[in-house]
């Protein structure tokens, strides 16, 4: 038997199935869809099983080296996906099967060394004895362990006494815990346990223990001492006595295990509830792929909708997916699917350690639960029967992964739904141009809810001048109105929440005799100001550095710190309004594991009148105290070299905005700008989506952008200008040449941001309507970067990109 195998090379030369010879010992045992490791070349590396069969065009074949999985970790339909998403993104399928997987199952190269002549070791290298005493040792460990033998190892290396051997590590471990159980039937230990005497009390326990709860099964240690309180010498010394065994059993990383949960049932919904639930429902019924767009403003009551369908789906004997964005599964939204369909939900996201990931991501492969919810990657949940796809915020741009394989979770989502023959849902109070209009078109069908599940209104929004504030001498982060209104909360004991999106104390720090800003040295940017540590720091490739007392430029002491940052305003606030309790929630207060959960559990414990912070504050949270919001800076996007600025804009204004009085205590809104007069901060105050919509559409319609004509962008970059344009310029040349004239060809240009990580760039960019030469050529380009990519040039091709800058 012969296995296709796709080794584990991310490259074009290597981007197709190689032929293995399988071991007759195998043969029954080996299927499609899992791991192996095989000599490839002089290295041994990790490959993917695609496919089994008789024959081959091939004389001298490798055997496989050795299997991984039990069982398959790729389904049929999961390596199908592969292929559509190496073919559509233009990446390597091996690329596009890792995208699949839980990080921790990725393979670990280690260098491992091997003696060759023992006796020339013995009496050339007998400072190497030591570290290679019955074990094979590993490269990299002696490096860093002892530093001191490098010199020898490198003469043995040399001389042909060791070899390098190349070894695959699978990181992907099940945890175990030690357990233990009766070794003899209930009788005898009924009977070992009235042979003790009165001194050995602790070892009764046990025997009665095990006597009450006589069965094969394995109980943990852990759980005998700490639950059951038994004495673990005890349990050893029955060990030896021969009535009670040692194992081992599985220990469930479980993140949420533990929390104590009052299941929720249906709640009576709403008649436009009702009317959006059941085209739904029926698409479930008669397993039709129709894609949904649930526009529903914030707090009309989707979640509810969402739970609904999945208990249909469930019913059904089904399985349904839940895609949210990163920053919106907080332990709120996790929350409500835990208690709506307990164990039955695997949640898959960042906050968990890679152990967790690994144990949730096995819990859907084995069939144990019915619901995954989770971000991005969770879209490749090996569901065998899937019956829903659910995608919250489906305008999120972090539904678009940045690096390879460059897939859009809503593209993912569709073609997986074709497939399973299952509806997709998409929701938002802010559907994306592209999903609005297809839903003009009939593409989507339209579900539509204008009312707030309670009936309560849409909170006021005040918009305020900052130019009339800046002209009265008002020179605080705060307006006049926002302050008043925030002394008026705490007064009242209701709560606030601040939206700024950008992180640090300043943004940029300049010297007021020379005008220079200090920039990061490997990239086009300026550093931003972090008062913790008096750090400078690039948000770009995580260069810091102390803060100089004088300009490097002109030596003056004129530094001066311009800008704000979520830093300065929790700064301004403790001077401003010293009495009240601020929660600052950025990426610098959420790196640790669980920051996100507890930070915000606490202001739903009423912990903190304030809660500061960046985007990830703008979704999913409902915390019925809060009564008012302040934008503060709503320009801060409004003006990038982007154009989808003025939509991210008006989307996380109404975003932020519905996080005001969403239960019984109204709310209130304040939105800080320099530009009032802008329609997308104007709709955004009015609540009004459509007429954005309609705005919006006519500027993209002139100008030529998505959803009137595809993009696709193309990057190069090389530590040296003039070769990352050169090469840029030949693909322009290429496109002109082989598309239609139909086809607009820009660039090549430097992009907003010129250098990041000491690497040049520049972009061209395609607009097209229908081009039939145009992955083809994209394809040739690609391959031919890929194999002639040894000097330095780097590209990649983003086809319908989220982020051009």
């Amino acid at each position: 038997m012969i296995a296709e195998v796709f080794v584990d090379i991310p490259a074009a030369p290597v981007d197709r199935a190689f032929d293995y010879l399988v071991p007759e010992d195998w043969i029954g045992t080996l299927q499609i869809g899992m791991r192996v490791t095989v000599p490839f070349g002089t290295t041994r590396r990790l490959g993917f099983v695609t496919q089994l069969k008789t024959e081959t065009a091939f004389e001298h074949l490798k055997a496989l080296d050795a299997l991984i999985d039990p069982q398959p970790v790729l389904t049929d339909e999961l390596l199908n996906l592969g292929r559509w998403l190496a073919d559509t993104t233009l990446c390597p399928t091996v690329a596009a099967y890792q995208a699949m997987l839980p990080a921790v199952m990725k393979a670990e190269y280690r260098k491992q060394l091997i003696i060759l002549d023992e006796a020339r070791l013995t009496h050339d290298f007998p400072e190497l004895q030591r570290v290679f005493a019955g074990v094979a040792p590993e490269w990299e460990t002696l490096v860093k362990e002892a530093p001191q033998l490098l010199k020898s190892l490198q003469k043995a290396l040399n001389e042909k006494v060791i070899i390098v051997r190349q070894v695959v590590k699978n990181q992907a471990k099940i945890k175990e815990l030690p357990a233990c159980r009766p070794a003899v039937p209930k009788e005898k230990l009924h009977a070992a346990l009235e042979a003790l005497d009165a001194r050995s009390q602790r070892q009764k326990d046990v025997l009665a223990f095990f006597e009450q709860h006589a069965s094969d099964t394995y109980i943990a240690l852990k759980e005998l001492t700490g639950m059951h309180q038994l004495s673990r010498t005890a349990i050893h010394r029955l060990c030896e006595k021969g009535l009670l065994e040692l194992g081992k059993i599985e220990a469930k990383r479980d993140p949420y295990a533990g929390k104590a949960r009052n299941q929720t049932h249906k709640l009576p919904l709403t008649q436009e509830q009702r009317a959006a639930l059941t085209p739904i429902d029926t698409a479930i019924t008669q397993e039709e792929s129709r894609v949904f767009l649930c526009h529903g403003v914030t707090g009309s009551g989707k979640t509810e909708i969402y739970l609904q369908a999945i208990e249909h789906v469930i019913t059904s004997g089904k399985q349904a997916i839940v895609l949210v964005p990163e920053i919106a599964l907080t332990p709120q939204m996790v929350e409500r699917f835990k208690r709506r369909f307990g164990e039955a939900v695997a949640v898959l996201h960042s906050g968990l350690s890679k152990g967790e990931k690994f144990d949730e991501w096995r819990k859907i492969r084995n069939g144990q639960v019915s619901v995954a919810v989770g971000a991005r990657s969770a879209v490749f949940a090996p569901f065998q029967k899937l019956g829903l796809i659910i995608i919250d915020e489906e305008h999120e741009s972090s539904y678009k992964q940045e690096d390879q394989p460059r897939y859009h979770a809503r593209d993912v989502a569709v073609h997986r739904a074709r497939q399973h023959h299952c509806p997709v849902v998409l929701g938002s109070a802010t559907p994306s141009l592209e999903s609005f209009a297809r839903s003009q078109k009939k593409v989507y069908t339209l579900l539509t809810l204008k009312e707030r599940f309670n009936h309560h209104p849409l909170p006021p929004v005040s918009i305020v001048d900052m130019r009339e504030e800046m002209r009265s001498g008002n020179h605080t982060v705060f307006s006049g109105t926002l302050f008043e209104k925030l002394k008026e909360r705490f007064v009242r004991n209701e709560q606030t929440v601040l939206f700024l999106n950008r992180r640090g104390f300043s943004t940029f720090v300049m010297c007021r005799s020379c005008g220079t800003v200090i920039k990061c040295p490997h990239c086009d940017i300026s550093l931003t100001y972090h008062r913790e540590g008096n750090l400078l720091k690039c948000h770009y490739c995580g260069y810091q550095q102390q803060v100089p007392e004088t300009c490097p430029s002109c030596g003056s002491d004129s530094l001066r710190y311009f800008g704000t940052g979520t830093q300065k305003v929790e700064a301004e606030l403790a001077r401003l309004l010293p009495e009240a309790r601020v929660i600052r929630m950025d990426v610098d207060t959420t790196r640790r594991k669980g920051g996100h959960e507890k930070l915000l559990r606490a202001f739903g414990d009423q912990q903190a009148d304030i809660l500061l912070g960046t985007q990830m504050i703008a979704k999913g949270l409902d915390f019925p105290k809060v009564t008012l919001v302040g934008v503060l800076a709503a320009d801060s996007m409004l003006h990038l070299p982007d154009f989808r600025a003025s939509e991210k804009t008006f989307q996380l204004l109404t975003q932020v905005s519905g996080r005001a009085g969403r239960h019984d205590l109204p709310g209130e809104v304040i939105i800080q700008t320099y530009t009032p007069e802008h329609y997308a901060v104007v709709d955004a105050s009015q609540h009004d989506y459509l007429r954005f919509y309609q705005e919006e559409m006519q500027i993209r319609y002139r100008r030529g952008y998505p959803p009137f004509y595809y993009l696709v962008l193309i990057n190069l970059t090389h530590p040296e200008p003039a070769k990352a344009a050169e090469a840029a310029e030949r693909i322009a040349a290429a496109l002109r040449r082989h598309l239609s004239p139909d086809a607009l060809i820009y660039g090549p240009v430097v992009p907003a941001i010129a250098r990041i990580k000491d690497r040049y760039r520049y972009q061209c960019m395609v607009k097209y309507k229908r081009e039939s030469a145009l992955l083809p050529l994209l394809r040739k380009i690609n391959s031919h970067f890929r194999e002639t990519g040894k000097n330095g040039l780097q590209l990649s091709i983003d086809l319908n990109p989220v982020v051009l800058m």
